[in-house]
C-alpha cells in the first residue's frame, strides 16, 4: 500500500475500463501515491473482449477519459494503436505552456457523456463493502475480491 499525500491516508487506486453500459472490461490496482495516468497503459492493454466465432477485440474505438489522463504520451499511444482520444485538456498544465502549432486536441461533448458509465461502475463497486473499505492486507486478496465483484456485476446485468 502506498501513502496518498493529497488525502493524507494510506490506500490504493483502482483504474477501470468500462463499456458504454458500465460493464467492467479491464482494471488495474496500484498504491495510492501513484498518479492516475500511470495506470492507463496497463488498464487499456488488459482489454480483451471475446466474441463467438470471431477474433477477440483488444482495443476500443474511442477512449473517454478524465482530464487527469491528458498527456502527450497517452495521446500518442492512442494514436499509434488507432484509438480515438476523447479527453478534455487539463487547464492547469495548458495555461503555462505557449500556444502550440498544429492541430488542437478536440473533444466531442456528446461522446464524453458516456464517461458516466465508469462512474456508474464505481458506484456498483461501492456497494461491496470489502472493496469500498479495504480490509485485506494482501494485494492479491484485494484483487480477487474486485474480480468477484466484477463477476457479480456482470451476472446481475446480463441475466
Amino acid at each position: 500500500m502506498g501513502f496518498d499525500g493529497y488525502k493524507g491516508i494510506k490506500g490504493n487506486k483502482v483504474s477501470f475500463a468500462a463499456s458504454k453500459d458500465g460493464l467492467p472490461l479491464s482494471f488495474s490496482v496500484a498504491p495510492g501515491n501513484v498518479h492516475d495516468s500511470k495506470l492507463y497503459f496497463k488498464t487499456v492493454q488488459g482489454i480483451k473482449v471475446k466474441q463467438l466465432g470471431k477474433k477477440a477485440l483488444n482495443k476500443p474505438n474511442v477512449i473517454n477519459a478524465d482530464a487527469a489522463y491528458d498527456s502527450k504520451k497517452i495521446r500518442e499511444y492512442n494514436r499509434r494503436r488507432g484509438i480515438r482520444s476523447n479527453i478534455p485538456q487539463n487547464r492547469r498544465n495548458r495555461k503555462k505552456e505557449k500556444k502550440k502549432r498544429g492541430r488542437p486536441c478536440r473533444m466531442k461533448k456528446e461522446e464524453y457523456k458516456h464517461r458516466r458509465s465508469v462512474e456508474r461502475l464505481f458506484g456498483w463497486l461501492k456497494s461491496f463493502k470489502r472493496i469500498a473499505v479495504r480490509y485485506e492486507k494482501l494485494a492479491a486478496t484485494y484483487v480477487a475480491f474486485i474480480l468477484l465483484a466484477c463477476i457479480l456485476i456482470l451476472w446481475r446485468v446480463l441475466k
